[in-house]
């Protein structure tokens, strides 16, 4: 499986109905989509993570699965290409622990960006399984296991 980190800046994108977004996730699905750089690679199915930048705490908050190619948006003047993620885990950074650059940054893990400068960029293929099983031991250790 391929997997995608796609950045969020609170300094530069507010997300006020992050709480409802939530919510709405514990009651079922949910859907958001996102600029992405890798629009000629990405595909539905492929996994994603959503990092916090810009603001301490920093590190992963969310992942889900792409469900949708990439289509064309036109915003600020210019096309961009977004896709849909469906989310399975959604965290409030300010209210929560989140997946720490500190612990992003070490052993096979420091071979990755993970402050980009463009949203969907491809996570190596070496550290996919060693992230996915990362995230979920974060997640069990903090009783977050029945999003699943």
């Amino acid at each position: 499986m391929k997997a995608y980190l796609f950045g969020w800046n609170p300094l530069k994108w507010e997300w006020p109905g992050l709480d409802e977004d939530i919510k709405k996730l514990v009651d079922g699905k949910f859907e958001e989509n996102w600029s992405v750089a890798s629009h000629k690679t990405i595909q539905p199915g492929d996994r994603a993570y959503i990092v916090r930048l810009g603001l301490a705490p920093k590190g992963i908050f969310a992942s889900g699965f792409i469900t949708s190619t990439p289509y064309q948006v036109y915003r600020n003047g210019r096309l961009r290409y977004r896709i849909n993620i469906t989310l399975d885990v959604l965290l409030n950074p300010d209210k929560e622990s989140i997946l720490t650059m500190d612990v992003l940054k070490t052993g096979n893990f420091a071979a990755q960006n993970w402050t980009p400068q463009a949203s969907g960029i491809s996570i190596k293929p070496q550290l996919v399984d060693e992230l996915e099983a990362l995230w979920l031991e974060f997640l069990a250790n903090n009783g977050k296991v029945e999003l699943f």
